[in-house]
């Protein structure tokens, strides 16, 4: 379990450092997600209501009964971190048509100041003074931390058992390649290059045409900035002895040691809170592969964020890891898991959703002090609720303008389960989701977005520093 975790607001070392100088508590919050779960919507959302309280977050306007007093987005100063493109990302959205923003493909800070007066007999007292750091952090770079608990006979093991289990067409060409190695090939390096990219562009093509999440090493997709250090050039592969699986096994050891730095780095080293996204829908239609390989991913991120008892860490080959605040005692003190999409489903259907994220992550009914939590949300909405009358009986479905089309399409996927599928349930295919396009935003985006569960879990983000 996670432990509740006050925000910082004393000494603060990095980004953080001006921020706290100006007397402003520092609440970092980390948003991640899986392939196409829509980071960048949500923290274009994200923002826009939180700019716009009033309308677009009802239920944490609610539940400050107008002690809002002022939002702002927070200068970057001298910070070295890009910082999130909110204005383009809201253009793009409040465009005649709207549009979806282009994914975010690096590392990027979103900072918004705000002023809150204090309840009761304190409201004579100065606001609190909050600034919230939305990190937009790689679900990628997420899906290593797994790793840091496998040596590179177990990680090879487990990555081609998956490859020819889930995979086996696609992989040819590199499993082919490891077939043809000899038993106890020599360090070559240009076998080394010849198996890494063929296995790099292998992880490139599950994602994009296979649908799969549960890729590793995740910064095979997603690299780090910089240029790429010789020893990324790996790949799995079984067996041992020969001079080639000691260089690679040498490798996966070196990039252990970098996601670890990486884990304790000022920007990555502190999180408060934790937002992980993902895309459950449309893993459904992709099929039961596909949706028990999101299954797999979703539940490793889960059970990596889980409390340890110790801030120390034994890995194999690479001795003692110190864990970041943020993986020990004391670290995260919320983690909100949510689906994505849930307008593409009718309303009685979304708590369906959050059941079914919630058995995926095997998250427990009551949290707890854990305080973690399952969400169907839509950040920013592109359907609405619409009865539709199908072979002669009334289905509850949505309807909305597909991209291109300004005609309104009338949309039915299927049935979300409640709980993890069995066979009877993929016996009926799970339809495609319609790409429809956002919402038209009331003024712009200056009175907020449309969305579906982002209030609720932003209000349970931030409930108690409310």
């Amino acid at each position: 379990m996670m432990p509740r975790m006050a925000p910082r607001s004393v000494t603060v070392v990095g980004p953080d450092a001006a921020a706290a100088a100006r007397g402003r508590q520092v609440l970092r919050i980390g948003v991640t997600g899986l392939a196409r779960a829509g980071k960048t919507a949500f923290l274009s959302s994200a923002a826009a209501n939180l700019l716009a309280p009033r309308t677009g977050l009802p239920v944490l306007s609610r539940r400050l009964a107008g002690r809002l007093v002022r939002v702002a987005i927070a200068p970057a100063g001298a910070e070295s971190m890009p910082r999130f493109d909110f204005r383009r990302h809201l253009a793009t959205l409040a465009a005649d048509p709207p549009r979806w923003p282009a994914r975010t493909e690096a590392v990027s800070l979103l900072a918004l100041d705000l002023d809150i007066a204090r309840p009761g007999l304190a409201r004579a007292l100065p606001p609190r003074r909050l600034r919230l750091e939305f990190l937009d952090y790689p679900g990628e770079w997420l899906l290593d931390l797994p790793l840091l608990g496998q040596d590179f006979r177990q990680w090879s093991e487990a990555a081609l058992a998956r490859l020819q289990t889930l995979a086996p067409l696609p992989a040819r060409a590199f499993l082919d390649f490891l077939r043809a190695l000899p038993a106890r090939a020599g360090a070559d390096e240009p076998l080394a290059e010849t198996g890494h990219g063929l296995y790099r562009a292998l992880l490139n093509r599950l994602r994009e045409e296979g649908g799969l999440a549960m890729l590793q090493p995740g910064r095979f997709l997603m690299p780090a900035p910089g240029p790429e250090p010789p020893w990324m050039a790996f790949f799995p592969l079984q067996g041992g002895g020969g001079g080639l699986f000691r260089l690679l096994a040498a490798r996966y050891d070196a990039y252990r040691r970098a996601v670890a730095r990486d884990l304790v780095s000022p920007g990555f080293g502190r999180l408060d809170r934790l937002v992980v996204l993902a895309d459950v829908l449309s893993a459904l239609h992709a099929g039961p592969a596909a949706f028990a390989d999101m299954a797999d991913a979703l539940g490793s991120i889960a059970e990596a964020l889980r409390w340890r008892r110790s801030r120390t860490l034994r890995l194999p080959q690479l001795g003692t890891l110190r864990l970041p605040a943020w993986l020990g005692p004391g670290g995260i003190g919320r983690v909100a898991f949510a689906a994505t999409k849930a307008d593409h489903v009718a309303e009685r259907q979304r708590a369906s959703l959050a059941a079914l994220m919630r058995a995926m992550t095997l998250l427990p009914d009551a949290a707890g002090e854990a305080r973690a939590a399952v969400f169907a949300i839509a950040a920013v909405r592109c359907a609405e609720d619409f009865v539709w009358t199908l072979d002669g009986g009334n289905v509850a479905a949505v309807r909305g303008r597909v991209l291109g089309d300004e005609r309104l399409t009338r949309s039915y996927p299927g049935e979300v389960p409640d709980r993890l599928p069995g066979a009877a349930f993929w016996a009926q295919p799970f339809l495609a989701l319609p790409q429809f396009e956002p919402m038209r935003l009331p003024d712009g985006g200056a009175a907020g977005v449309p969305q579906i569960g982002l209030d609720a879990l932003i209000g349970f983000l931030l409930d108690d520093v409310l």
